[in-house]
């Protein structure tokens, strides 16, 4: 009696790791080839009153690009695929005060957005122009203006992930 058990426990177990992995995909989820389209990144244009965030979010796209491997990143040539971009916003918004002191900030959520265009070299056509956000959280201690530049290459990391998700997963 104990053997049917047991098999009938070992299939149901194996029917449920199926079922769990039945979604997973292996590669590139656009359904391209990995690597068979190049991708140019350009330089980002800066619209906000905050200097000093265009190389970083330039950088950090470049590099998710690259680590995810879906196109190669054209460095040195044209690519297939053009992306550029204009940092459109730049806030700061509280999150939370010092238990003694309401009005005193303790934590801000800190938002960049961008507006992002991917075009193709020999068509032209757009294939992303979207509004893209990136957020991160902002512990300030005794200078919030350090605690702000310490900040900003976590937040341009954040909004480059979100503009690479856009890029690699769109139905274009």
């Amino acid at each position: 009696m104990k053997g049917p058990r047991i098999t009938g426990t070992l299939l149901v177990l194996l029917l449920g790791l199926l079922a769990g992995c039945a979604g997973y995909r292996l590669g590139p989820t656009s359904g391209r080839s990995p690597g068979t389209q190049s991708v140019e990144v350009r330089l980002f244009d800066n619209e906000t009153l905050k200097p000093r965030l265009v190389e970083p979010v330039t950088f950090n796209l470049r590099r998710e690009l690259q680590q995810d491997g879906t196109y190669r990143l054209a460095t040195h040539e044209t690519g297939d695929i053009i992306v550029k971009g204009t940092i459109t916003d730049f806030a700061r918004e509280e999150l939370s005060f010092q238990p003694e002191d309401v009005l005193t900030v303790r934590d801000y959520t800190v938002t960049m957005a961008a507006d992002v265009v991917a075009i193709e070299r020999t068509s032209g056509r757009t294939n992303l122009h979207q509004q893209v956000e990136g957020r991160t959280t902002l512990r300030v201690g005794n200078d919030l203006t350090s605690a702000e530049r310490q900040a900003i290459p976590l937040l341009a990391r954040d909004l480059a992930r979100n503009i690479k998700t856009k890029l690699v997963e769109g139905t274009w």
